[in-house]
């Protein structure tokens, strides 16, 4: 190659990297896109409109949120297309709305919440779905992107805050990442092991050009060189911002990657079940997940006969006849079993973090999370298989293993002898006065004996929901709400919201502490507003008796624990809703009252049963930590 050549060559090369250097500092700054997709400054449309379209897409029936201008496109926009938006008295209720409906329709549950406060006002809920493992969806309103840090309107660093909640935080910067964004999220929270997504979603992506235009100022008129270099970039920022905003995007929702267990670890399963005397099997609330159905899984747990505890949402998954079914004396037939399958089932505190089980017993664990799967593993127990998996297709294809395998009678009669005399005792301490008021045993069990198969349960509250636990049967899958591992109060209201839009033909109850009725009693004006008349039931002791057990006994005193029978019926009567108290002098007609109750609930009105009960001995030594 001659000199001129080469030359020629040098300048070709640096003018193609020149090329693509301005090529790539265009395509950052918007340029190209706001040449080949540019937008019409005159358009009445907005991102809100994107937002709304896909969750439609994605099968969302109800987005649940509190008013507020930095989200108000997104409301706006799904009302237009049918999307139901119900709007709570408190943002953490609107989140617990959306657990609910996840929980119960195996899909996403959506709420929207302003920007700043309104984000921060859901901390604790969104927590409580991460350790629930609830898909969800929360999306936030922000300041404009370019307003961040300058002293916006509730300005607030809010990714940092969700992301030890969340499996992912997104910030959406252009009208036209909205689709792919808000697709991907809804993706994620189902991926894996499910649970909470935050997207946030800054006010200039979500009103319309001409609103945004004028409220960054890109409309004045410049003065001098700065003024117009500013003019230059803002104008510049909006059209990038809008650029492709309204080109067609797929809305179908990405497809959802679920972890199963090899064939292998099945068999394995197999065999060590197939040589044990005393199996015993616990179920998790991370067995309810799709894609396998409640029916499938019952099913299953019915064809391998093995008697099965059943934990969180999957109370309800067997009929209260069910002769595999066990409610009570977990501690003592988890120290007998000499194999235990945990199928969701996690070695925390509920299990006393893994020191229950026998000595020599075989421990098969299977979750979807690699973590949860060998909780404390390192300290207090060992397990003889760990399958990281899906858990209700496991158990379905361990079955399918194990035709022809049948449980020894001996130890499931041994087990349903001892759940005999545990309720026999729980009737007869029922029978025992508690005066000046109800005993909460005798409450229950009189309540259980009216509930229909299509009952929904709510449990929000500590000493008495705890011991509603031990009585109250759900009659059906999916027919038990909780707020799982965290422990949290005020679940109750949201809870019973989305129970109740989710499966309106169902009859809700609430089950809740006079302590954590406090959390969502002013709901009653939701239920009463969007017409979903639901029951609650109010343990009314005048006290935090769960905290006070444990205080008084081993510290002395009852600091901050005591309460007072305050007629939380007028409460929520004052709200639109009936209400009306239960005392010993009414207990003749206990059975009548609740069942007036359910009357009125069937003919549209929320209800409030304030119930004054009395101490009882049943959770004498229980502890809440």
């Amino acid at each position: 190659m001659d000199a001129l050549s080469a030359v020629t060559v040098s300048l070709v090369t640096l003018l193609l990297a020149v090329a693509a250097a301005l090529a790539a500092l265009a395509h950052r700054l918007g340029l190209l896109h706001q040449l080949l997709h540019p937008v019409d400054p005159r358009s009445p449309r907005h991102g809100g409109e994107l937002v709304a379209a896909v969750l439609k897409a994605h099968g969302v029936r109800f987005v649940f949120a509190l008013a507020g201008g930095h989200i108000s496109p997104i409301l706006v926009a799904c009302e237009k297309i049918g999307v139901r938006v119900v709007d709570t008295r408190h943002e953490a209720t609107a989140v617990f709305a959306a657990d609910a409906v996840s929980r119960l329709s195996g899909g996403v549950g959506v709420a929207v919440v302003t920007a700043g406060p309104g984000v921060t006002n859901t901390i604790t809920a969104v927590k409580n779905a991460q350790l629930a493992e609830s898909p969800l969806l929360l999306i936030g309103g922000a300041a404009a992107t370019l307003q961040k840090g300058r002293g916006a309107l509730q300005d607030v660093e809010q990714l940092p805050l969700f992301r030890t909640l969340c499996k992912s935080c997104l910030s959406v910067r252009t009208v036209r990442d909205l689709v792919p964004c808000i697709r991907q999220a809804m993706a994620t929270a189902r991926s894996g092991t499910p649970g909470p997504v935050f997207v946030e979603l800054p006010i200039d992506v979500l009103y319309p050009f001409h609103v945004v235009e004028k409220e960054i100022g890109a409309t004045r008129t410049p003065r001098g060189l700065r003024g117009m270099l500013v003019t230059w970039y803002l104008r510049n920022y909006i059209r990038n911002l809008f650029a492709g905003a309204w080109k067609p995007q797929d809305l179908s929702p990405l497809p959802i990657h679920v972890p199963q267990a090899t064939q292998e670890e099945v068999q394995r399963c197999a065999e060590l079940l197939s040589r044990a005397k005393k199996p015993l099997v616990l179920l998790g609330s991370q067995a309810m997940l799709p894609p396998t159905t409640p029916t499938q899984l019952c099913s299953a747990l019915e064809s391998l006969g093995i008697p099965c505890y059943l934990g969180g949402a999957s109370r309800g998954l067997l009929p209260p006849d069910s002769p595999i079914l066990l409610r009570q004396n977990r501690r003592d037939a988890l120290r007998d079993a000499d194999l235990v399958l945990l199928a969701g089932a996690v070695c925390d505190f509920r299990l006393s973090y893994g020191r229950l089980f026998n000595r020599g017993a075989a421990i098969v664990a299977v979750n979807r999370d690699r973590e949860q799967l060998l909780r404390n593993s390192d300290v207090f127990w060992k397990p003889r298989l760990a399958v990281q998996g899906d858990v209700a297709s496991f158990v379905v294809r361990l079955a399918q293993s194990l035709s022809g395998f049948s449980c020894p009678k001996e130890w499931g009669e041994q087990l349903r002898e001892a759940e005999r005399r545990k309720e026999k005792e729980i009737r007869d301490k029922a029978t025992a006065p508690a005066p000046p008021h109800l005993n909460p045993l005798d409450l229950l069990l009189c309540l259980d004996q009216l509930l229909p198969q299509n009952c929904i349960l709510v449990a929000d509250g500590g000493d008495f929901v705890a011991t509603a636990a031990y009585i109250l049967r759900p009659r059906q899958p999916l027919a038990w709400l909780d707020p799982g591992p965290f422990g949290t109060l005020g679940v109750g209201g949201g809870f019973a919201l989305g129970a109740k839009l989710c499966r309106p033909d169902a009859e809700v109850w609430v089950i809740y502490g006079d302590g954590s009725l406090g959390y969502s009693l002013m709901e009653f004006d939701t239920f009463v507003r969007h017409k979903t008349p639901v029951i609650a039931l109010v343990g009314n002791d005048a006290c935090w008796s769960q905290i006070a057990r444990e205080q008084v006994a081993l510290l002395g005193s009852n600091v901050a624990c005591g309460l007072a029978y305050l007629d939380y019926g007028a409460v929520a009567a004052a709200l639109g809703a009936r209400g009306w108290q239960l005392g010993r002098p009414e207990r003749e007609r206990l059975e009548q009252l609740l069942r007036v109750a359910q009357d009125t609930c069937h003919q549209g009105h929320p209800v409030l049963l304030n119930a004054l009960i009395g101490r009882s001995s049943f959770r004498d030594g229980a502890i809440s930590v």
